[in-house]
This record gives C-alpha cells, sequence and structure tokens, in this order.
C-alpha cells in the first residue's frame, strides 16, 4: 500500500539524526573542558545489523501474506517453481489448486504441502524453501533515535532491529530496554550487558508484525575520567550501581592510576550554597570497602594518573652516549652518573663511522672536513648543569659545573653530590659555543709536501710556519700555484653568486614580457614567448650549477720559496702542485689545449698558437694566473689609456681565456652585463676558467 511504501523508505538506512549534546555533558564541559561521550551509544552509528540474507528461517517462523516459496515435486510428476503467500493466504499448485499457508510454521510447511498432494496423487514428494521473507511492521516509540513505524524483514531480530534502526536517542536509556507486544511488556533488555559481554538471549527474539520497541528516558548517569582507559558518561543500573561495576566497564583500574584511589564529585541536594544545590567532593580508596561506594545521578569520578616525577631516579641528557634515567643511590656524584669520557660519545659517530667505505666520491676536500668534523660532535668541557627541583620554594635551581673537572679529575668543587629527580645535562660546542681555542679544528694539505693529510691546528697558526711543522715542501713544489680554499669565502662567493643569478632570472623575465608584447599577432608573441621560456630555463639551470671554489689568491711571487703568513682557520684546504710546464688555452679558439711554456711567449703568441676563431673577442681576453688572481684587458673613455693583456708573459700553470664577441639576445650576455669586468667572475664569484667556459657553451 502507499502507506506501507512510506514507512519502508522511512525505514532505508540512511545518516542518522546527531546525538544530541545532554545537560550533564555540557556541565562536564564547563567544569573540566573535557569532552566525554555516552558509553556504547556509537554501536549504532553505522546502522548495520545482521540482514535477512545473513540468517538461516527458523522452523518457527510464522508463514504470512508475501512470504516466498521455492516448491519441488518430484514423482508422479516433476514441478519446480516460485510462490508467493496471496492476501488470503494461499498459495496455488497446479493440478492441485489453491492451498492455504498462512499461519503454518516454516518447519511444518513440507508435510502440509505432502498431506495435500497425497489426496489427488500417489507416489509424490515434496519439498519448499524460503524465498523473500514478507516484511512487518514495527514501531520505536519513547527516547528512539528513530521514532516512528517501521518495515523490516518477517525474519528481523530484536538485535537488528535494533541496529537498523539507530538504537535510542542520547536521551534514552541503553539499560531499561522494552519490547511490547500486544499491549503487554514482553521483556526488558540491558544493552550493557551485550556490549561488555557479547550476548543477550533476548537479542535473538524475532519481532512480530505491531511489536513496538520502547526507549523509556534515561536513568541516572555518572562521569568516569582521568586515568582510564575509557572515559565516558555511563548510565547507572535502575537498580542502582557502585564504583566498582562501573569500574568495570571501563576497562578496570590502570596500573597508572595514582595512590590507588579516586575523587568523586557530588551534588548534594540536601545541602545548598546562595540557593542552589551544593557540590561536594569526597575522596574514595579503590579497596574493597571503597569500590561498593554507591554512585548517584551526576556524580563525577575522576581517577588520577600518577606523577611523572621518579622517586628514585638521576636523569643525563643532553650530549652523551645514550640519554637515559639512572637508579639513584645515595651519595651518589657526577663521576658516578658519568665515569668515563666514553659516556659522551654519542651512537651517530659509530654509524657514520661505520658507513665510511661507502663515501661519495664527488665530495669536495671541504666537505670531506666538515664531515670529519660533523661525525663526532664535541663536548662543551668547561659547562654542564644540574637542573634541580627546590620542592621548599616551589623553585627550579640550575646548578652549573665544570665537566671536565668533575670527570677526569674528581673535583669536589664540580663532582657535585646528587639528588632523586636531578636532571644533568651535557652541551655540545653548537650547544653552547666555545672559544676557537678551545675547539677540534683540522685543515687538509695535499700535494708536493712531505707528509700530505688532514692535521689539527692551533689557536693562531699561520700557513708557513704549519706547514713547516708538518714537514715542509718536497723539491718539486710549486709554492705559485698553491690552491688556497676556505669555507667561509666560498660561502661568501656563493651567496654573491646566487644573487647575481637571481637578477638574471628577473631580468630575463622582464625582456621576454617586453618582447612578447611587440609582437605583431598572436601567433608570434605564443611562438615568442615559448622560445624566451626555452631560453631563461637553460640559461638558470646553466647558473644554478655553477658552484663557487673559495679559492684565495695568495698573490706570491712566481719564484716564491714561502707561503705567506696567514692564520688558518678551521676546514681550510691547501693543495700544492708540481711545477707545471704548460699554459692553458680556453674559449673561442680553434683548438682548446694546454701548450709548452715558454718564458719568452706573450699571451698574444699563445692566442695565435691555439688560433683565435672568427668570434673571439680579442678585446677582452683574460689571463687566470697559476695563483689564482685574474689579469683582463681594460677600456677607458680616452683610447690612449686603454690597455691589453696581449703582451703579457706567462707563468707555469697559467690559462688564457679567450670569450666570444656577445651575442646581446643571449642569456650569458646578459649574465655578463651584471659583472664589470671578467676579473670579478674570478674574484667576487669564485670561478676559475673551466667554469667560464661551461657558462660559456
Amino acid at each position: 500500500t502507499a502507506e506501507q511504501a512510506d514507512v519502508r523508505e522511512a525505514s532505508k538506512p540512511d545518516i542518522l539524526p546527531k546525538l544530541q549534546i545532554t545537560q550533564f555533558q555540557k556541565f562536564i564541559s564547563q567544569g573540566t573542558q573535557q569532552n566525554l561521550d555516552l558509553f556504547g551509544y556509537n554501536l549504532f552509528e553505522s546502522r548495520t545489523g545482521v540482514t535477512q540474507s545473513d540468517q538461516q528461517v527458523s522452523s518457527s517462523h510464522i508463514l504470512g501474506v508475501g512470504d516466498e516459496l521455492l516448491v519441488k515435486i518430484w514423482g508422479a510428476f516433476d514441478y519446480a517453481d516460485k510462490h508467493t503467500i496471496d492476501r488470503s493466504g494461499h498459495i496455488t499448485l497446479p493440478k492441485l489448486g489453491p492451498i492455504r499457508i498462512a499461519g503454518t510454521q516454516f518447519g511444518q510447511l513440507d508435510a502440509l504441502l505432502a498431506k495435500e498432494l497425497a489426496r489427488v496423487f500417489k507416489n509424490v514428494q515434496v519439498t519448499a524453501t524460503m524465498g523473500k521473507l514478507h516484511d512487518i511492521q514495527i514501531y520505536q516509540v519513547g527516547q528512539a533515535r528513530l521514532p516512528g513505524a517501521h518495515l523490516l524483514s518477517g525474519n528481523t531480530t530484536l538485535l537488528s532491529a535494533l541496529f537498523k534502526l539507530g538504537g535510542p536517542s542520547a536521551l534514552g536509556s541503553m539499560r531499561n530496554i522494552q519490547l511490547v507486544r500486544s499491549g503487554q511488556t514482553l521483556l526488558k533488555l540491558d544493552l550493557y550487558e551485550f556490549i561488555l559481554q557479547g550476548h543477550h538471549k533476548a537479542l535473538d527474539l524475532r519481532l512480530l508484525p505491531g511489536d513496538v520497541i520502547l526507549f523509556p528516558a534515561v536513568g541516572p548517569r555518572v562521569a568516569l575520567k582521568g586515568a582510564i582507559d575509557v572515559p565516558a558518561v555511563y548510565e547507572l543500573d535502575p537498580q542502582g550501581s557502585n564504583l566498582g561495576q562501573i569500574l568495570n566497564m571501563s576497562g578496570n583500574v590502570s596500573a597508572l592510576t595514582a595512590g590507588n584511589r579516586a575523587v568523586i564529585e557530588r551534588v548534594d541536594p540536601h545541602q545548598s550554597m546562595q540557593g542552589l544545590p551544593a557540590r561536594l567532593v569526597k575522596d574514595v580508596s579503590l579497596d574493597h570497602a571503597g569500590l561498593q561506594t554507591h554512585l548517584q545521578d551526576a556524580d563525577v569520578v575522576t581517577l588520577l594518573p600518577v606523577s611523572p616525577q621518579f622517586a628514585n631516579a638521576v636523569t643525563l641528557r643532553g650530549n652523551v652516549a645514550i640519554p637515559i634515567r639512572h637508579v639513584f643511590k645515595e651519595g651518589m656524584r657526577i663521576s658516578d652518573l658519568i665515569p668515563n669520557s666514553e659516556m659522551l660519545i654519542q651512537r651517530d659517530y659509530f654509524e657514520q663511522q661505520n658507513r665510511l667505505n661507502n663515501t661519495d666520491q664527488n665530495v669536495t676536500d671541504i666537505e670531506v672536513l666538515n664531515q670529519l668534523k660533523s661525525r663526532l660532535k664535541e663536548i662543551n668541557w668547561d659547562y654542564a648543569s644540574i637542573e634541580r627541583m627546590d620542592s621548599s620554594s616551589v623553585k627550579t635551581q640550575l646548578i652549573p659545573f665544570n665537566l671536565e673537572r668533575a670527570i677526569k679529575y674528581r673535583d669536589s668543587a664540580h663532582n657535585l653530590v646528587l639528588k632523586p629527580g636531578d636532571v644533568v645535562t651535557v652541551y655540545g660546542v653548537d650547544d653552547l659555543p666555545i672559544p676557537l681555542a678551545k675547539r677540534s679544528q683540522f685543515v687538509k694539505v695535499a700535494g708536493e709536501v712531505n707528509v700530505p693529510g688532514v692535521y689539527p691546528i692551533y689557536p693562531g697558526e699561520k700557513l708557513n710556519s704549519f706547514i713547516q711543522r708538518i714537514g715542509g715542501f718536497t723539491p718539486n713544489a710549486y709554492l705559485y700555484g698553491t690552491v688556497f680554499l676556505r669555507e667561509s669565502t666560498r660561502k661568501q662567493q656563493q651567496n654573491n653568486l646566487d644573487k647575481a643569478v637571481r637578477r638574471l632570472e628577473a631580468n630575463l623575465s622582464s625582456e621576454s614580457s617586453k618582447l612578447v608584447q611587440s609582437a605583431v599577432d598572436p601567433a608570434t608573441a605564443a611562438a615568442l614567448q615559448k622560445e624566451q621560456q626555452d631560453v631563461q630555463k637553460q640559461a638558470s639551470e646553466r647558473l644554478k650549477g655553477l658552484k663557487a671554489s673559495g679559492r684565495i689568491s695568495l698573490n706570491l711571487e712566481p719564484k716564491a720559496n714561502s707561503l705567506p703568513d696567514l692564520i688558518l682557520e678551521d676546514g681550510d684546504v691547501i693543495q700544492i702542485p708540481s711545477v707545471s710546464s704548460f699554459v692553458g688555452v680556453y674559449g673561442s679558439v680553434m683548438g682548446e689545449s694546454a701548450l709548452i711554456h715558454d718564458p719568452q711567449k706573450s699571451v698574444q703568441d699563445y692566442v695565435e698558437r691555439a688560433g683565435a676563431t672568427r668570434e673571439a673577442d680579442l678585446d677582452n681576453v683574460l689571463v687566470i694566473r697559476a695563483d689564482g688572481s685574474a689579469v683582463g684587458s681594460s677600456h677607458s673613455v680616452f683610447s690612449w689609456m686603454s690597455s691589453s693583456v696581449m703582451g703579457l708573459t706567462l707563468q707555469p700553470g697559467d690559462s688564457i681565456f679567450v670569450p666570444e664577441t656577445l651575442d646581446k639576445r643571449t642569456p650569458y650576455a646578459q649574465f655578463m652585463q651584471y659583472a664589470k669586468d671578467w676579473t670579478q667572475l674570478i674574484y667576487q664569484f669564485g670561478l676559475g676558467a673551466a667554469a667560464l667556459e661551461t657558462l660559456r657553451n
């Protein structure tokens, strides 16, 4: 019927109305800033009950209008077909006619059909199985989540109905659900038993048409919070509940509950404050007697967590091998907590040391030194501290001491006596920077020295005296060509280079926009834009690939036999080459190569030997000296003041870079506009001839 269709539509699984927040929940939240859920109500959120296909039809099922049967007959004749019980309660079989089925138990159906067939046929057998069941209409009333009439399968149990129809509302009871049949209360159901124990015989009861599921108003409720696994709002048993019963529902008392006790906040209607019921606090032990404490409506039970304070421990943390709590012993001192220096070597050192065989071959000398320093995090031996809580003043005391004197020398002024709860912190030199004189500093020296290697240096030690300390130069050392690399210089050069690249990208973008705007038609504009974007991308990628070297020119004379008194820094790299026999020629020449050095030949002689190309810009030739300095042609508005490098004589290891005439449209040319002359590329950006050649290409 149309009425049944409306009921069926209302019974479809849909989004349940959101559970409202009860006054008790609001009361708890206002007092504790904690939102507690109603225990058990989330059980119904999915609305996934047991469906007809999940159950077998009971033999006691009463057949009714709308039930579907599959009837099979064999013997005197063979027959198989589906039949639906009509409104008169009959099914009609061939050669037999209508048979009344409605009201018969399913378990008796085969016998009924056999009896009816035997009146007409001999040697015939019959069996029937259930197909689709007829619908029944039941009702949810009271404080139901979905009150009203609902059509359900005739095979539906009370458990299925509760899940499909959403259970009680936030104001409905979970512990006093009632099934009313023919005006009589058939049973009362406590769903807490099902939630906590997983079974309840009443839930298997099959519903009949006209059954009513009644959700009375919820009974007294209490809140349970604090050091408990399932903090929630619980409904008390209609017969009353004690503290132990509610704790059992929440997973019982945890070992993390402080002092094995609970605090109960209670509203006492018999006492008043300013005309309102008074709120009282009751302290309850969680022993046998305390667990029998009777709870009443609106009680808030709090289980206190254990204190995070350790009664018999001191903590070691910071730059140590294993940050951990240690058992406190009476009379314990710093040296008992840290008996030796090995306690201060962090695990990272050994883990990185074990990976040394996988060193990246592309790592630079400066990076190698940085890795050496980073593997072992140095200790600040001058300063460590004890953090101690002064319980009398409720203040934190910070007690500094000298770590070295405490551990290595057992100096009683620094090897302090510890107390329970103390936190000892060891700092690294990166946490609290120390003077350079107290830091470990290393430099690397390679090439034509008697003992190349990585060496520690003394505070304020100078380059020349350092070389003499480690054994001096070999007879083949070419001091003029010394490569001196410094990390601080490299960072500054790289910073300058990065700024120039960013300026270039901005300039290219601006020029690209102007070029596109000047195009005569959209197609040309699109093509120009695509071309400019490709050029810009290629230029940016090429420039971003350039890396500053950090080289410092030592300004030596070609025949120098000692290095300058330059104060060394941590991470410096010194490379002493052997005497070279060549001069390199790069750039816009026919044959880039190393030519044999001839002290009588000028730059022009070498360029002619290498063969300048048609595009070579001979007015801007650059000479990069073996000592890292650069000499370029300079031009003045007065032609008689112009100078050229073409007449210079060269030293072994020098290089000549011949640029090509700049195409003003190229990214390379745009980049060069930001450098006032070629030598700035060497000094400001730390680029050598090879890098300039990469840029040009």
